[in-house]
């Protein structure tokens, strides 16, 4: 049976005939509370909640940035009819969005805008998928990169994890921060698009380790030791005069989810992991060397004049003589609820940015297929690729040279 309703007259008449019993209630509670009061915010810890990454500029935050201890990778599908009128309010409402979130600040529709004071190095990346310029009339602006990657032989492609017309990167120090933003961003799109796929990934928390450290992944590797820097290899990530203007201060975005296989890693002894990475798990370093940043020696033998990294190592495979065949990583772990028969679902969100897909990631990935024992234990189960195009100053929004071209 329907509960009676009571309108707001009635609540503050019958609120009328008991303030007497709640006055001592009251009392009593304000000792409790004072008792139980939450203990002050560290000043490290309000350090870490308010630190905030600025938005406006030429590129877009989120790529060089230092990666936050939590991720969500969006990507959405554009609904029927969406051209690019429409694609251009779309990014109207996101850059104001996405500029005032960032610094610590509701967005204009924030219906829970205190979870937006709390921006804990919040970022938000815009990439545009190949059916974003379909659908803006733009194709002649796609660059050739912009296309889904060539198949491989290890991939088991699974179709909710590929492709997507626009992408949304959140990256912060706090899982609430994120959360908060995915769903303000989400909501002020739904108009315009449909979402085609989530995929949360974390690093470790902000300030549990020191800062530089390079990233573990869940089969307990350190995990990207050979990475680009920032400063000193711009030229390999940021496009330049010499690209298309909406391009310049953009770069290109890569989206792998790979699967790996834990429970039978388990069963694979210390030394045999090892020697499927090239490198000591303990401190990262090589075979032949020490620390973790010392240059592998890949000509070295061992006492039986076999080569010391296996000829089928992934650092040995992951190399190139060619300077150029690098790029920018930055992932993140994921760990799901398992599967039917599996005791883990875990992996990597594997994330890279380039100038140019096709000369930089693609030949890279080609020797891994072709012979890489971490092949055995890792499956890539979902890719994507986007062009990220520059940042913008106050008063534009992003990809504004794009569809006003």
């Amino acid at each position: 049976m329907d509960q009676p309703r009571m309108d707001r007259r009635s609540f503050l008449r019958g609120g009328a005939a008991v303030v007497g019993g709640a006055t001592v209630a009251l009392a009593g509670r304000a000792g409790w509370d004072a008792a139980h009061e939450a203990p002050p915010v560290a000043a490290d810890d309000a350090a870490l909640g308010s630190a905030t990454v600025a938005f406006h500029g030429a590129r877009q935050a989120g790529v060089a940035t230092t990666p936050q201890g939590f991720a969500n990778l969006v990507a959405f599908d554009l609904l029927d009819g969406v051209d690019r009128a429409a694609l251009a309010r779309l990014m109207r409402i996101w850059t104001d969005d996405i500029a005032r979130l960032t610094q610590g600040e509701p967005a204009l529709a924030d219906t829970e805008p205190e979870l937006a004071r709390t921006p804990a190095s919040l970022t938000v990346t815009v990439g545009l998928g190949p059916g974003f310029f379909t659908a803006g009339g733009l194709r002649a602006q796609q660059p050739t990169w912009l296309t889904p990657l060539p198949a491989f032989g290890v991939d088991r492609l699974q179709e909710r994890w590929n492709d997507g017309d626009l992408l949304l990167q959140v990256c912060a120090d706090d899982p609430v921060t994120v959360a908060h933003t995915v769903r303000m961003l989400t909501k002020d799109a739904r108009t315009f698009v449909r979402t085609r796929w989530v995929q949360r990934g974390f690093r470790r928390a902000a300030g549990t380790v020191p800062k530089g450290t390079t990233i573990r992944n869940l089969m307990g590797q350190i995990d990207g030791t050979r990475n680009l820097v920032a400063g000193t290899d711009d030229a390999l990530v940021w496009h330049d005069s010499t690209a298309p203007a909406w391009l310049v201060g953009g770069t290109s975005m890569v989206v792998r989810r790979i699967a790996m296989d834990l429970d039978t890693w388990d069963e694979l002894d210390r030394s045999g992991r090892e020697i499927a990475i090239g490198r000591t798990l303990d401190t990262g370093a090589p075979l032949t060397g020490k620390r973790e940043h010392d240059e592998p020696d890949l000509d070295a033998l061992n006492d039986l004049g076999f080569p010391v990294i296996d000829t089928t190592a992934h650092i040995r495979r992951a190399r190139s003589d060619n300077d150029h065949e690098r790029f920018l990583r930055r992932v993140f772990n994921y760990d799901d609820p398992p599967e039917t028969g599996q005791t883990s679902n875990s992996g990597l969100v594997f994330v890279t940015f380039q100038k140019d897909v096709t000369r930089q990631f693609v030949p890279i990935q080609r020797r891994l297929d072709q012979l890489d024992l971490l092949n055995k234990w890792t499956t890539p189960i979902g890719s994507a690729v986007f062009a990220v195009p520059g940042g913008c100053a106050p008063g534009e929004y992003l990809a504004q040279r794009l569809l006003d071209a």
